[in-house]
């Protein structure tokens, strides 16, 4: 009797079906190329390393800021509702959000997706994600890796990981070390539950039945900031700035805090997206909404008293900043004020 010959795609990984994909990917990063007119070099897409020219940048003393992430378990909700034409905003902004708080211009991006079987369709709409991120950030899509792992991932299952790479002169770099005593915090509203608490989303959801409308709340991509924030520091306008993530508000602002002061927040001036208040209502405390959602805060500016105005004006409406505290010298690192509105 003859042995049936193993093969690399009997055993699950469609080598052909991948290259096919990466002219797809190199095709389209092409357009977002000519988009941001950055200097990122033709054949990226399928070499071995990616290259990018930063000779032509005008940066004085420039320092390169690098940040990875990924969109943790939100990757489930997306793949239970068969909606994945966002998710890959979400992971350019997991990454690129983080760049901007020390005042880093994005340069170009990397991802990562691991499978179980590659799809191209499904794979295909992540990518028009990730390319809508690099585009809203003005930044491109330069390499990636696209694993097919069977027995590691079940046929449906994926998961993905960013790269970003961003530049700034050292003498706009933002932190920890420019924060004065009074200087004012501004809450930038999110767009969403943005891409942190989805475990906490999960256990409730399986207890409970969602509309669509709260089905597409939970899916709304992660707001980009960059835009808004890279005209600031072109303009000296903050002195620091917090990404708000997983943690939620207090622990993402002491991270730009320096640690001879303090916060001051009053948690009643919140503006609180109607998400958090259905999932606060499934019987989660206050504490523990606050400790793991942005509760309607994306991101956070520390300013000069007199710079708040100024700054106002390069926001739109449904992203207006506004006070919720200030920087203070109390001997208490934490001092919250009253309590959030639900």
């Amino acid at each position: 009797m003859k042995k049936m010959q193993n093969s690399y795609k009997k055993s699950g990984v469609n080598i052909s079906l991948a290259n096919k994909f990466v002219q797809h990917i190199n095709r389209l990063s092409k357009k977002v190329g000519k988009k941001t007119k950055n200097s990122i070099y033709k054949d990226n897409i399928g070499g071995f390393g990616s290259l990018f020219d930063i000779s032509n940048i005008k940066i004085k003393d420039p320092v390169i800021v690098s940040c990875t992430d990924g969109v943790g378990t939100k990757l489930d909700l997306a793949n239970k509702y068969k909606k994945y034409d966002t998710i890959g905003i979400d992971l350019v902004a997991m990454c690129v959000n983080d760049l901007i708080v020390q005042g880093a211009k994005p340069l170009f991006f990397l991802d990562y997706i691991a499978t179980g079987k590659l799809n191209i369709n499904k794979t295909k709409k992540i990518l028009k994600g990730i390319l809508k991120g690099c585009e809203l950030s003005k930044c491109d899509l330069i390499g990636g890796e696209t694993a097919e792992m069977p027995g590691i991932y079940k046929n449906n299952d994926f998961d993905l990981a960013g790269f970003s790479v961003g530049i700034v002169s050292k003498k706009k770099i933002l932190g920890k070390g420019k924060v004065k005593v009074n200087d004012i915090i501004l809450a930038i509203p999110s767009s969403g539950v943005h891409s942190n608490g989805y475990s906490l989303v999960r256990s409730i959801l399986k207890r409970n039945k969602i509309s669509n409308k709260i089905k597409d709340e939970l899916l709304v991509p992660t707001k980009i900031y960059s835009s808004e924030i890279l005209k600031l520091v072109k303009k000296n306008y903050i002195n620091a700035c917090a990404h708000i993530t997983g943690g939620g508000l207090i622990e993402n602002l002491l991270r730009s805090v320096p640690e001879k002061f303090s916060l001051k927040i009053d948690l009643s001036k919140i503006k609180v997206k109607k998400i958090f208040k259905w999932i606060k209502s499934k019987n989660i405390s206050d504490k523990e909404m606050l400790n793991t959602f942005n509760c309607g805060v994306g991101f956070c500016l520390i300013v000069p008293k007199k710079n708040v105005k100024k700054i106002t004006s390069f926001f739109s409406k449904e992203y207006l900043p506004y006070e919720i505290g200030k920087i203070t010298n109390s001997s208490k690192k934490i001092n919250l004020l009253n309590s959030l509105k639900w």
